[in-house]
């Protein structure tokens, strides 16, 4: 692993050096908990500031209110989290192959392939497939016919992407991703189901990120597009003909029904549901396990269900909810009586003769 003086750190991610010599070597990142003294940590919480009083990190990346008091050696920096993000990059050890088309790889001739991209062992790229500079496919990957992949994309081992598929520049498919298999769409037809062939195709835009896992179905007859800078996280199904905004982000589990727009900046927590032909405006955070019913037009904090309780006052909780329609008709029936007796008695002595 490479090492980096603090002075070299603190230039990548422009930080101001408290309390330390620039000279010191650091040769990997670590939590504050775990960190020895040639490690680099950082404070991204302040509720985890107690902890600075024990760790032995050889530096910390920190906001300068959270330093103070802090005796070690700080790296002042105003977002700790996005510095220690970008350093991870340079103490990174996922093998770098070497440029090249392996002779175990299978690559059909008609196949574009720039020099200086990598296709490892047993991995399959069909006819007419691109592939743009820099670009590494892993071993066991598959690249169906005509599909289209930009400049530095990395497919990692035993991901497959499907014929006519499109990936812009800097995207990640992470191991077992599906991209543009079929989407869920078949006609009632004589008491059972009739196929519809699935013409269209997954769109990636630059800078996409898809989990391990994960399934991106093809569209019926328009693309599935997912825009830039969006993340998606392992094990996320995404159906036919989704329009996904730019830099969203889905958590794990999540399932997108079919022909579902999500808009840009959102945010999808672990195992949300989303029905079909809908659509999410921009900057909507949807909270785990949430099912989301109807389109959303406007952004914000939404939330479905009900909190996790014990078992014995959840069910009493799940009697009373079967009960809500029969006490909200009781409710109103006593709304009308009261009413009935607030009404101001007739004035009798308007009949006396």
């Amino acid at each position: 692993m490479k090492s980096w003086t603090l002075g070299d750190i603190a230039a990548i991610v422009g930080a101001t050096i408290r309390g330390g010599d620039s000279n010191q070597i650091i040769d990997g990142l670590a939590t504050l908990k775990s960190a020895q003294s040639s490690h680099l940590s950082f404070l991204a919480n302040s509720l985890y500031r107690a902890a600075l009083t024990t760790t032995q990190a050889g530096a910390v990346l920190i906001r300068s209110q959270d330093a103070e008091g802090y005796g070690g050696c700080a790296l002042l920096v105003a977002n700790p989290y996005a510095a220690y993000a970008q350093l991870t990059h340079h103490f990174d050890r996922t093998p770098k192959p070497s440029s090249g088309i392996h002779p175990q790889a299978s690559v059909h001739a008609s196949a574009v392939i720039d020099e200086s991209a990598c296709i490892a062992a047993c991995a399959v790229i069909a006819e007419e497939v691109i592939i743009g500079a820099g670009s590494i496919v892993e071993s066991g990957a598959v690249i169906g016919a005509r599909v289209r992949v930009g400049k530095n994309c990395r497919i990692r081992a035993n991901a497959v992407i499907h014929h006519d598929c499109v990936l812009g520049d800097r995207v990640t498919i992470h191991s077992g991703a599906i991209i543009g298999d079929d989407g869920f769409g078949f006609a009632p037809h004589q008491g059972g189901w009739f196929k519809i062939a699935q013409i269209g195709r997954v769109v990636l835009h630059n800078d996409v990120d898809i989990g391990c896992n994960t399934t991106i179905d093809r569209g019926a007859l328009d693309d599935t597009i997912i825009h830039e800078g969006a993340i998606i996280d392992n094990q996320v199904h995404i159906a036919h003909n989704v329009v996904i905004g730019a830099h969203t982000a889905i958590a794990g589990c999540c399932g997108i029904s079919g022909s579902t727009t999500i808009g840009a900046h959102c945010v999808l927590a672990g195992g949300v549901g989303l029905v079909g032909h809908i659509e999410i405006c921009d900057k909507v955070h949807i909270t785990g396990m949430t099912m989301i019913t109807k389109s959303i037009t406007k952004s914000g904090s939404y939330s479905s269900g009900t909190a996790f309780d014990s078992t014995d006052n959840w069910k009493k909780m799940a009697v009373r909810l079967k009960k809500l329609d029969e006490m909200a008709k009781r409710m109103r029936e006593l709304e009308k009586l009261v009413q009935q007796l607030s009404l101001p008695k007739p004035d009798e002595s308007a009949h006396d003769g």
